[in-house]
């Protein structure tokens, strides 16, 4: 495909195909998540769709299909580092999406946008409206939990990858970094398609446990504060 951007011999570009493929990519979406979710009402259709047209969102499916190695850039724009470009990415894969529905009409649109455009990321975000999580963001709960209990911070690292370049599958490890600054304990680990889905599984995971384990450990005290006062009240 060719950039974003004319080159310097005039080669012209795919805003047409772009815009295209944006309206195409709102439709197909909005389409599958009425289908899928019927429990959903307008507003968490509309945050969850948002959250998949993104540009973010479209850069990483692109990466993931390996877009960036099939742009044909000028030199300027090759040394330029356009070819990783997210912003590039993600209008090369709408223009993608256009090409899709003009050759083949809405069932390969369909097609594609369920396996990469939506896959895991549905589950995950639908995880997230159920627990009242800021869409498409456990790692900033996680985050913002962390430091509210004056713990440390999280990093994340890639620990493994597997599978071929067209079905990757990344296996993130999260941590808590100290204020020495060393990476200790090992908060959960999660798994993804991408590097963002995998650290968003393992920021989920975390959560999850760090919040279980408050429950539990309130639980606790509030059961020895129950018994003391028993002891203060018996005759």
């Amino acid at each position: 495909m060719e950039s974003v951007q004319a080159d310097a011999k005039g080669v012209g570009d795919n805003e047409r195909l772009e815009f295209l493929g944006d309206a195409v990519l709102g439709l197909v979406v909005a389409e599958a998540l009425y289908l899928l979710h019927p429990e959903w009402h307008e507003g968490d259709l509309t945050r969850v769709r948002a959250q998949l047209v993104s540009r973010q969102h479209m850069a990483e499916v692109g990466a993931a299909i390996g877009l960036g190695s099939h742009l044909r850039l000028s030199r300027g724009e090759e040394k330029g580092g356009l070819r990783r470009k997210s912003t590039v990415l993600s209008n090369s894969m709408e223009a993608v999406l256009g090409a899709l529905w003009l050759d083949g009409g809405m069932e390969p649109v369909r097609a594609f946008v369920r396996r990469w455009v939506m896959g895991e990321a549905v589950a995950q975000l639908a995880e997230e409206l159920r627990v009242g999580a800021a869409l498409g963001n456990f790692k900033s709960a996680l985050q913002e939990y962390l430091q509210a209990s004056r713990v440390g911070a999280p990093v994340y690292r890639v620990k493994s990858e597997s599978g071929p370049d067209h079905h990757k599958r990344f296996l993130v490890e999260v941590r808590l970094k100290t204020a020495e600054g060393e990476p200790g304990k090992q908060l959960a680990r999660g798994m993804g398609s991408t590097k963002k889905i995998a650290e968003q599984d393992a920021a989920r995971r975390a959560l999850e446990r760090l919040k279980a384990a408050a429950r539990k450990a309130g639980a606790e005290a509030a059961i020895e504060l129950s018994a003391e006062e028993e002891k203060r009240i018996e005759p």
